[in-house]
């Protein structure tokens, strides 16, 4: 195992973060997983589940087992952890800018039409390596105008050449669930099997470009552009997020579990040598854009009808509002039938709040698919 540590530009004087990036394996073969916790800075499970990824990775590059490279961040965003109002954390958004750490990371299907053309062939695996070196390229030319620009851009480098990139979060209560491109749905359908997911959501363009979609979509954005001219692998960087459930499930045994799951994963696409066990059966998948989000027409208690994990019919109550101003009870109904995978911790709304999500099977929504 290799150990580096990434400097990030100071945000004022006398302050310096630092990232922590380990590499498994040799790279030989140029196979390589990326893999990142707590992008969200304030999603505990996924920094725990990294930790037991540690253990396990060390082991088995001790044994040669990792095939290529297998890059772990188990904490990616300093800037993020840091951010601690009084007691509460805030590592959802960049203080300074206002920004989601997990939006407006660089979409480089553009640019990369044009410099990868005249260097594109006939062989797939060649296209493969010009297109990654392009992206490499393109990331190296920026120059960051703050701190959290200089961390994204971090990791999307550290990303840019791999053949799987999981991001790994949490959410505020929920059952296990992920999020990934409509291509590369039937090709997690393991990874959720082995993770035991509840909810498997998919969407070709999710909107506001966060990491995973950034890291996968140019794929096959460029095989759609290039179709019948040059071969191009549209699933060269299989990437999803994987939702580690609540943010208050931080146990040495569920970490385990899960590390367990993703190793399994690993090893079903060849990145760590040996036979993977038997994917169990996973969810069915369904589109981002049937997924229904509860919002609160007001402010008020909330009280809850239904569980994350919970299966809802179209009509049933969800989540109920009582004003303790005026008394009024506003129920909040599911307008179809889906499973409700998460809800918010809070048990006080304001107005225009996202309360709960339930996954549909019917696509109806267009626009920013994703919470803000």
């Amino acid at each position: 195992m290799q150990t580096l540590f990434h400097d990030l530009p100071p945000a004022s004087a006398g302050t310096q973060r630092r990232l922590r990036s380990l590499h498994f394996g040799t790279g030989d073969s140029g196979r390589k997983a990326y893999i990142h916790a707590a992008l969200h800075a304030d999603e505990v499970p996924p920094m725990l589940v990294a930790q037991a990824l540690i253990e396990r990775l060390s082991a088995l590059d001790a044994a040669g087992a990792i095939a290529g490279e297998i890059v772990l961040v188990p904490m990616a965003n300093p800037i993020g952890l840091a951010q601690d109002i009084q007691g509460s954390a805030f590592g959802r958004f960049d203080m300074g800018t206002g920004l989601n750490f997990n939006r407006q990371f660089r979409h480089l299907t553009a640019a990369l039409i044009s410099l990868v053309e005249p260097q594109l062939g006939a062989d797939s695996a060649a296209n493969t390596r010009v297109i990654r070196a392009a992206c490499l390229q393109l990331l190296a030319q920026v120059q960051p105008t703050h701190e959290a620009h200089a961390l994204k851009q971090l990791l999307q480098t550290l990303a840019a050449d791999a053949d799987l990139v999981l991001d790994l979060h949490c959410d505020s209560q929920a059952v296990m669930h992920l999020y990934t491109g409509t291509p590369q749905t039937a090709a997690f359908a393991p990874l959720a099997g082995y993770l035991g997911a509840q909810a498997l959501l998919y969407s070709e363009v999710s909107g506001d470009d966060p990491f995973d979609e950034t890291a996968s979509r140019t794929w096959w954005e460029l095989a759609a552009h290039f179709e019948g001219r040059f071969p191009i692998d549209a699933n060269a960087c299989l990437a999803a997020t994987v939702e580690l459930r609540g943010e208050t499930e931080v146990t040495h045994e569920l970490a385990e579990q899960d590390a367990d799951a993703l190793l399994a994963f690993l090893r079903h696409l060849g990145h760590v040598h040996g036979t993977p066990p038997p994917a169990p059966p996973g969810c069915e998948p369904t589109p981002l854009e049937g997924v229904e989000p509860l919002m609160a027409p007001s402010s008020g208690i909330l009280v809850f009808a239904k569980q994350p994990g919970d299966w809802v019919e179209a009509g049933e109550l969800v989540v109920e509002i009582i004003c303790p101003l005026t008394d009024t009870r506003t129920p909040l109904h599911a307008r179809a039938a889906g499973r409700c995978f998460a809800r918010t911790a809070r048990r006080f709304a304001t107005r225009g709040m996202r309360l709960a999500k339930i996954a549909g099977a019917t696509a109806y929504r267009t626009g920013p698919l994703l919470s803000p």
